[in-house]
């Protein structure tokens, strides 16, 4: 089979330019059986390569994650790329520290940071390096690591650890895909900006074309295919309808902290005090705060951090990533939780408010959704959720053996296999 396979000569199609896709067309070209001579290998994007979620995403890997069958692979296979491409100067692959704080939030200390373009002033920042002996006697007895230096002694509240640096790592989503479509496009993939219209399976007998609507200029064009590996995230249904994928809508900033802050990935646990944030913005007037909060917050190289919040499903999964829309208010919630606990955060710099939609899979089985579908050359591989940058090597990988091997075979990956659900 596997030796049948690699002989024949292949027009292979993917679509989606995220994380999935872009990992999926470098360990194409990466294969033993790949021969640029005979494989044709089109990506195709609607709008821009890591556009949605695959370039807004908070980039954690870990070996706790989930699914248990995936995760090893593609956890060793971000150490092995990091070394052989230069990784940890490429797109800030590093080892971390991760933990669960619990904190209580502070009222008058809504967000004094700054935008990009300094309309507002920073404060006076203040880290536990600086705090007097009884602010830093309340930190250790809260079982702060003495390093994770950038939280308010008196919001600190308990920690605990849930992963360090031989489970626990990660990179910047934007620069680990964008880097894995250059080193695909190096070895002779072709990159389309261009929406799918329609894929060709000949009633189900197997695929035939794909055709697109070209971005710039809205020709419609029909390319031959023999493979077609259906990558496009939340956008996977528009694409092929009977895949049950839905998009939820997350929020995210990222700040340059007033001064420098360690290497930790930490899920927090906030009380808000009452009226919290009433005197904010006229944007957040409008909405309530709950007691508690759980923004997320992941310290990143050259100085930046980056924060999400609570997904919604408020406003539904537009056309493209192109066209998401951003809740300003929602991302002002996040700037004043995170700085509610830290005045790094609360004094450093906002550089960035943005949306995107992480892809779910609607049935008990839960996601992601990789291997057949049932009609011969038609591969899916979607619905990573919250873990698409730490899983995307390994089903990069295993895409990669499903076409030219015609099976799976770095991870026992049965459970996942779509024609369970389609």
């Amino acid at each position: 089979m596997a030796s049948a396979l690699a002989s024949e000569k292949k027009e292979i199609v993917i679509i989606g330019g995220g994380i999935i896709g872009c990992t999926s067309a470098y360990f194409l070209t990466r294969h033993p059986a790949y021969d640029p001579s005979k494989h044709n290998i089109t990506l195709l994007e609607a709008s821009k390569i890591a556009g949605g979620a695959s370039g807004k995403a908070g980039g954690l890997l870990a070996l706790w994650a989930y699914p248990t069958n995936l995760v090893p692979l593609s956890y060793r296979l971000h150490a092995e790329l990091a070394k052989e491409h230069g990784g940890e100067h490429r797109w800030g692959y590093r080892r971390i520290h991760c933990g669960q704080l619990s904190a209580k939030g502070r009222l008058n200390h809504s967000s004094t940071a700054k935008e990009k373009d300094g309309k507002s002033a920073k404060g006076d920042s203040v880290s536990l390096n600086k705090r007097d002996e009884k602010a830093l006697g309340k930190v250790v007895a809260a079982g702060i690591p003495k390093d994770l230096n950038w939280f308010a002694s008196e919001s600190v509240r308990s920690y605990y650890e849930m992963g360090d640096p031989d489970t626990t790592a990660q990179v910047h989503p934007y620069h680990f895909t964008t880097a894995m479509a250059e080193l695909a496009t190096e070895k002779g993939v072709g990159v389309i900006l261009g929406s799918v219209s329609g894929i060709d399976t000949a009633n189900g007998e197997g695929v035939r074309s794909v055709t697109y609507e070209d971005k710039e200029t809205k020709e419609i064009h029909t390319i031959p295919a023999t493979d077609v590996i259906i990558s496009a995230g939340p956008w996977t249904q528009r694409v092929y309808p009977p895949a049950p994928i839905s998009g939820m809508r997350a929020h995210s900033v990222t700040i340059t902290p007033s001064n420098p802050i360690s290497a930790y990935a930490i899920f927090t646990e906030i009380s808000l005090p009452p009226n919290f944030g009433q005197k904010d913005t006229f944007l957040k007037s409008k909405r309530p705060h709950g007691k508690a909060v759980t923004p997320e917050i992941y310290a990143r190289p050259n100085n930046e951090a980056y924060a999400c919040g609570e997904g919604d499903h408020l406003v539904p999964l537009p056309k493209t990533t192109e066209d998401v829309e951003t809740d300003m208010a929602r991302c002002q919630d996040i700037i004043d939780y995170v700085s509610s606990i830290s005045d790094e955060l609360r004094d450093g710099e906002v550089t960035a408010r943005q949306a995107c939609y992480l892809p779910n899979v609607a049935a008990a089985t839960g996601g992601p959704l990789i291997g057949q579908t049932g009609v011969k050359g038609l591969l899916l591989a979607a619905g990573h959720t919250c873990w698409g940058i730490q899983n995307g090597p390994g089903t990069g990988k295993l895409i990669s053996e499903l076409v030219f091997d015609g099976r799976a075979k770095s991870a026992s990956i049965g459970s996942l296999d779509p024609r369970k659900v389609l």
